[in-house]
């Protein structure tokens, strides 16, 4: 296993209010990692830091093998950046705008046409490169941001929201992108969104909250421990399946018939699956979604 980027003891403060309060957790190369968190949970302190952009109080980073503070030249040429609100110039074209990102890192004539030419075609807008920014799609402008964050060949992707405000086709053409690139070039991907099934799509997913690390671990895991899950349960004698309930203590809801019953995790229907297993007509295990688990860790809604 090897972390790309490490993270240790981060802290940031702006005057009295503490941003990072003491974070550790580091990032596999070649994964999709997710950082969550509502507005005001230190996600874009965190991210700045990482990608130099901010200096940190106290704590170290490094991004593959580079450490903060002393190396941010080298840490900025293996990393590209897709921000939430697009940074190109609407007046001149892909071509242009990507070019002037490769003049950044010393790429010079054929050496910079040919990065240039790469990054288009690998999100595959080589035949507009010469359209101008501002009249382009959103998901065109999308794949332009992208092509502008992949001109250094980077290791590390970071996105910042990168689907906020497209339609659903769309947002799933640029994440077919997203993936091809990872597992083409095993470039590891470090997104922040609002959108669940988007997170829940990561190899491993953090959840931030008041500075702090809420919770961590893979998707799966998440839901488990933090979503709530739900036994529905179809039986032939309502009366006695009822009965059943209320002699071992079982809260439960029925809406037309169904009879619900809230879980703590998936496994934990077993032993009331057994308990009627002679009075089920049909039942079913429903497993909470990522934004259920979410509002488990955190207590509000994603985009409040």
């Amino acid at each position: 296993m090897n972390k790309i980027v490490e993270v240790k003891s981060l802290e940031k403060s702006f005057k009295d209010v503490k941003a990072v309060r003491g974070i550790d957790f580091y990032v596999e190369e070649g994964k999709l990692f997710a950082l969550l968190g509502p507005n005001g949970a230190g996600k874009s302190t965190t991210i700045d830091m990482i990608c130099t952009y901010l200096e940190p109080d106290r704590g170290s980073i490094t991004v593959d093998g580079f450490a903060i503070g002393s190396e941010d030249n080298e840490i900025r040429s293996r990393i590209g950046i897709v921000f939430q609100d697009s940074v190109l110039d609407p007046i001149l074209t892909i071509e242009e705008n990507v070019a002037v990102r490769g003049s950044f890192y010393g790429l010079k004539g054929k050496e910079l046409k040919k990065a240039v030419e790469k990054a288009c075609e690998v999100v595959n807008i080589k035949d507009i490169m010469d359209r101008p920014y501002g009249k382009l799609s959103g998901g065109q402008r999308r794949r332009a941001d992208i092509a502008r964050a992949l001109v250094n060949t980077p290791k590390i992707l970071f996105l910042d929201e990168p689907t906020t405000g497209l339609d659903p086709q769309t947002r799933a053409n640029v994440w077919r992108t997203i993936n091809d690139l990872q597992k083409k070039n095993n470039m590891t991907v470090f997104l922040t969104t609002h959108y669940m099934e988007e997170a829940a799509e990561a190899d491993y997913v953090m959840v931030m909250d008041k500075g702090k690390i809420a919770a961590r671990g893979t998707p799966a895991e998440l839901k488990e421990e933090y979503a709530q899950n739900t036994l529905h349960i179809t039986p032939k004698n309502s009366g006695s399946l009822v009965k059943t309930f209320e002699n071992n203590k079982i809260s439960y809801t029925e809406v037309a018939g169904e009879y619900i019953v809230k879980i703590k995790r998936t496994t934990d229907s077993l032993k009331i699956i057994d308990m009627v297993r002679d009075n089920i007509d049909s039942f079913e295990v429903e497993k909470g979604t990522m934004d259920n688990a979410f509002i488990g860790i955190t207590g509000k809604e994603i985009r409040e």
